[in-house]
């Protein structure tokens, strides 16, 4: 049997806000605020890897693109959109659910499954495209993860992934913030522990034996209440870009 990064704890708190995943004004609020910067990162990051003008009506025909912990299908739906073959999995049964339904509500052909990154590399699954985000906080063991994630990568595949610098910044901004002041998610939602820097996360990946080739950070401005990419700010949430190439995993 596969190992499993899963953390039940961690799957509760999600299934238990299943239902909101689609209301733009719930506990998915930070989310949805998120999600059109994240999305800009990701299919320019896809665009130039893969030769693809996002100009077209479905640049990323094509493309088999996996949404590990896809949640409700916030970036899956997108990625349908734009014409690659999406798969989306997540271990809490309810948020595959709801992802299912809005899916077949918009007309959208993707395929949903209530599984873990291990089960789908156990099968062999491999994919030009692997999204982890806002998910590697969350398992039992980041490292391990992402040696699974580069296992579903096919050869030349990228891993993207975002995730929660570990600052007192992050805690200000995502616990204290987000979660004790505004209450856009329900307390413990994330643990500051837990976090992991883009230093951490970039060894991990190395490790791994992918190649990081972007990192970025993603910055709020509460003034303009709208979210940016930044090339310097990555003390609070961030994206990492890496490749798997013909470099073997680091026996460090």
């Amino acid at each position: 049997m596969a190992p499993n990064s899963i953390d039940p704890a961690e799957v509760a708190k999600f299934q238990a806000m299943a239902q909101e995943w689609w209301d733009p004004s719930g506990k998915f609020k930070p989310l949805h605020m998120l999600n059109p910067t994240r999305l800009d990162y990701v299919t320019a990051q896809i665009a130039g890897q893969f030769g693809r003008d996002r100009a077209e009506a479905a640049p990323f025909a094509g493309l088999d693109i996996l949404d590990i912990g896809c949640g409700g299908g916030l970036m899956a739906e997108p990625m349908a959109r734009l014409g690659a073959s999406v798969t989306g999995a997540d271990a809490a049964e309810g948020n595959i659910a709801i992802a299912a339904l809005h899916a077949a509500e918009q007309g959208l052909a993707i395929e949903y499954r209530t599984t873990t990154a291990e089960a789908l590399a156990a099968e062999g699954r491999r994919f030009d495209v692997v999204m982890a985000l806002e998910i590697v906080e969350h398992v039992a063991d980041p490292q391990a993860f992402i040696a699974t994630c580069r296992d579903l990568l096919a050869p030349e595949g990228m891993l993207i992934v975002s995730t929660l610098n570990r600052t007192a910044k992050s805690f200000a901004t995502a616990i204290i913030g987000a979660e004790w002041v505004m209450r856009w998610l329900p307390r413990g939602t994330h643990d500051w522990r837990r976090f992991i820097t883009p230093d951490e996360l970039a060894r991990m990946t190395h490790d791994a034996g992918l190649r990081v080739v972007d990192r970025r950070g993603m910055v709020f401005n509460p003034l303009g209440w709208n979210w940016s990419l930044s090339d310097r700010d990555l003390s609070v949430n961030y994206l990492l870009t890496a490749l798997r190439g013909t470099a073997s995993p680091s026996s460090s």
